[in-house]
């Protein structure tokens, strides 16, 4: 497959390359000083296993590309306006868009049995600008489940796990995600195709939702997270409200929040995405974590006044340093 990864970070840096290791035609739009180093010297994908570095075509201007088969959208939710403003160039007639991302994505209600395919999250795609540019018959969705980070600049640290969920708004999965659930397993993900979704999104959510913003206002890793006690409460009564959010709609993540602390705990002293943004300077995934989650509330008649207080705390906290747009 012809495939280009639009944001080649930690998650799509990972997939660029072992995408490419695996025989398909790869490239990547990115910009800056990571642009500059894929260019230079290439992606070098570094593991506890191995470290191995792969050639890789980068460009900063999608025109440059050309159609693919398939656009893998790894970028964070405040960035997705610049992708829908330059996608057009990659888009063939027959192209999908899988957006590899945290947070409730902007195409959530579009499949959806609730409000009837005629809501949209004015929050995530005011305007609409996102659904115009990336029209919900293209989307894949994909949920990530492995930990890697960009230490520096051209170079991808995988952690641990390497599983992707992929499926289509409303489960009626066609061959466009078998083709990519294919392509991923000759890369070496674990990688399966469901007919839910906005589910797994949603289980995804319950541990982003509450790890990834208190992690950025204490400055502290995962596990200490879990270990003091009433940070673990407050972080336990924001997985509640969002699995009631979730049920309100049809979605239930069908999980329990100490499970689902669990799964965080396996990580040991991991920094969630949003921490590693705010040490680096970045700007914050704050709108599709907390603000979309809040509207979808607000639509269900869901009251969440925990994660009301996380998301204006966490929200003032990246407006004071500039990070928040």
């Amino acid at each position: 497959m012809k495939i280009c990864i639009y944001g080649p970070g930690a998650i799509g840096g990972l997939i660029a390359a072992r995408l490419a290791q695996a025989g398909h035609t790869v490239s990547v739009v990115a910009r800056g000083a990571h642009l500059t180093a894929i260019r230079e010297h290439g992606l070098r994908i570094v593991s506890e296993k191995n470290e191995t570095k792969v050639r890789i075509k980068a460009e900063h201007n999608p025109a440059l590309l050309g159609p693919q088969d398939c656009v893998i959208v790894a970028v964070k939710g405040q960035s997705l306006p610049e992708v829908a403003a330059g996608i057009a160039p990659l888009l063939g007639p027959d192209t999908s868009i899988v957006t590899a991302m945290n947070g409730v994505p902007w195409w959530f209600f579009d499949r959806l049995a609730f409000g009837d395919g005629k809501l949209r999250l004015e929050s995530l795609d005011p305007g609409g600008q996102l659904t115009r540019a990336m029209p919900t018959e293209r989307i894949v969705g994909c949920v990530v489940h492995l930990a890697a980070s960009t230490p520096e600049p051209g170079v991808i640290r995988h952690s641990m796990d390497e599983r992707l969920i992929l499926g289509e708004p409303g489960g009626r999965n066609t061959a466009r995600t078998q083709a990519i659930v294919a392509a991923l397993k000759e890369a070496k993900f674990e990688t399966v195709a469901t007919a839910t979704i906005e589910k797994e999104f949603w289980v995804k959510l319950l541990g982003n939702i509450s790890f990834n913003p208190v992690a950025a206002l204490t400055l502290a890793t995962a596990n200490r997270l879990i270990a003091d006690e009433y940070v673990k409460a407050y972080m336990v009564s924001i997985m509640h409200e969002c699995l009631a959010i979730g049920r309100a709609v049809g979605v239930d993540a069908a999980i329990d929040p100490e499970a689902r602390m669990e799964m965080a705990r396996r990580l040991g002293a991991f920094k969630p995405s949003t921490l590693q943004d705010m040490e680096a300077g970045k700007s914050l995934e704050i709108d599709g974590l907390l603000i979309g989650t809040l509207e979808i509330a607000r639509k269900a008649g869901v009251a969440a006044p925990f994660t009301e207080s996380l998301a204006g705390l966490a929200r003032l906290r990246a407006e004071s340093t500039g990070q928040y747009r």
